[in-house]
C-alpha cells in the first residue's frame, strides 16, 4: 500500500483534514439549509473545482512533455469575455444570453489552447517559452477587455455556474466530477492514454512507431485552454464579477503542484488523473488550515510552500531510502567481530 503512487498525497490530505478538526471540532460538520449542503467540507470541494479543472487540462499537457503556464490568464480571458458579454444584454436573466456568453467564453479558451499547441507542436518552441507569451500578454488582453476595471453582473443563470447548487451539491464540483469522469473513460478506456504515455515518455520512439506525436500535443493543449477556460466561468459566476488583473492569478502554479503531487512526472510518460484531483484538494486544503489554524497573513504562503516540500519529499522513494539507510545499524561483518573478540581477549 505504502509503494502505491497515491498512498502519500492521501495520507497528507487526511493529516490535513484531521489537523482542521483537532483545531476546530465543527469541521466535518455538514448540514442542510435551505435545500443545499453547507459546511467547511463542501467549501473546499466548492471552492476547489476551478483549480481541478485548470489540473485536469494541465495534467494532459505534462503527459506529453510540454508545460503550460498560461492556464492563469486563460482563465481571466474567459471570465471577462463572458461578463463584458452579459453586461451588454438588457435582459441578463435571459438563458439565450448566458448560453451565448458561455459559449463565446469557451470557444476563445479553445482558440487560445489552440494557439499555444500551434507555436509547441508545429513551430517547436519549447513549450514554457511559447506558453510564457501568452501568460504575459493574456493578462493584458484580460484588462483590455475589462479596461482596467472589474465588470459585475446580475445574472441568475449565470451565477448558477460557480454559485449555484443541483440536488444539494454545488454546481461547480457537479462539473468538475463530469470533465474528470468523460476525461477518464476518452484516456483510460481507449488507446488514447497509452498513446499519451508514449509521447510523453519518448517522442521520437513514439514518432518512428507512427504514433502523430504533434496532433497529440495540440489537442491536448486545446482541451487544457477548454478546461481553463470552464474554470474561468466558475471563478467569475462565483463573484458574479469579472477582474482582469487578479482572476485566475497564480493559478498555474497550483495546478502544476497538485498535478505534481499526483505523482505525474514533469518530464512526461505516465500520468494519474485521481491523483491530480487529490493534489488539487491537498492545495485547496492547504488554504482552508491556514484561517483554521489562525496562522497569520503574512506567513501563508511560506506555510504553503513548507507543506508542499514536505509532501513531496516523502512521497519521493530516493528520499524515503535514504532516511530508511541512516535509520539501519551498520551490520557487522566477521572482520570486525574477530577485532572485538582479540581487543576483549
Amino acid at each position: 500500500m505504502i509503494k502505491h503512487r497515491l498512498f502519500w498525497p492521501t495520507a497528507a490530505l487526511i493529516v490535513l483534514l484531521l489537523g482542521n478538526f483537532i483545531a476546530h471540532p465543527a469541521f466535518f460538520s455538514v448540514e442542510l439549509r435551505e435545500g443545499h449542503l453547507y459546511g467547511s467540507l463542501i467549501d473546499i470541494l466548492r471552492f476547489g473545482a476551478p483549480l481541478i479543472m485548470v489540473a485536469l487540462g494541465m495534467t494532459l499537457v505534462i503527459a506529453t512533455g510540454g508545460i503550460d503556464l498560461s492556464v492563469g490568464s486563460v482563465v481571466a480571458i474567459s471570465g471577462a469575455i463572458a461578463c463584458l458579454h452579459l453586461s451588454g444584454l438588457e435582459n441578463q436573466d435571459s438563458l439565450g444570453g448566458t448560453a451565448g456568453a458561455v459559449g463565446i467564453a469557451l470557444g476563445l479558451s479553445i482558440v487560445l489552447g489552440a494557439c499555444n499547441g500551434v507555436l509547441v507542436s508545429v513551430l517547436n518552441i519549447q513549450p514554457i517559452i511559447a506558453t510564457l507569451i501568452l501568460m504575459v500578454a493574456g493578462r493584458g488582453l484580460a484588462q483590455l477587455i475589462t479596461d482596467g476595471q472589474i465588470i459585475t453582473v446580475n445574472s441568475s443563470p449565470y451565477q448558477a455556474i460557480g454559485g449555484g447548487f443541483v440536488l444539494t451539491l454545488p454546481v461547480s464540483i457537479l462539473i468538475a466530477v463530469a470533465v474528470f469522469v468523460l476525461a477518464s473513460l476518452l484516456v483510460r478506456k481507449s488507446a488514447l492514454g497509452m498513446l499519451l504515455e508514449a509521447v510523453g515518455g519518448n517522442p521520437e520512439a513514439s514518432r518512428l512507431a507512427g504514433v502523430r506525436s504533434r496532433r497529440l500535443i495540440w489537442l491536448t493543449y486545446v482541451v487544457c485552454g477548454l478546461c481553463a477556460g470552464i474554470a474561468g466561468l466558475m471563478i467569475s459566476s462565483n463573484v458574479s464579477s469579472a477582474d482582469g488583473n487578479n482572476a485566475g492569478l497564480w493559478i498555474e502554479l497550483d495546478a502544476i503542484l497538485a498535478v505534481v503531487i499526483g505523482g505525474t512526472a514533469l518530464t512526461g510518460g505516465r500520468f494519474s488523473f485521481a491523483g491530480t484531483v487529490i493534489g488539487a484538494l491537498l492545495i485547496q486544503t492547504l488554504s482552508t488550515t491556514v484561517y483554521t489554524l489562525g496562522i497569520p497573513p503574512q506567513t501563508t504562503l511560506l506555510f504553503k510552500a513548507v507543506v508542499v516540500m514536505a509532501v513531496c519529499l516523502v512521497q519521493s522513494p530516493a528520499f524515503r531510502r535514504k532516511l530508511v539507510r541512516r535509520r539501519k545499524p551498520k551490520p557487522v561483518t566477521r572482520a570486525r567481530q574477530d577485532e572485538k573478540v582479540e581487543v576483549s581477549a
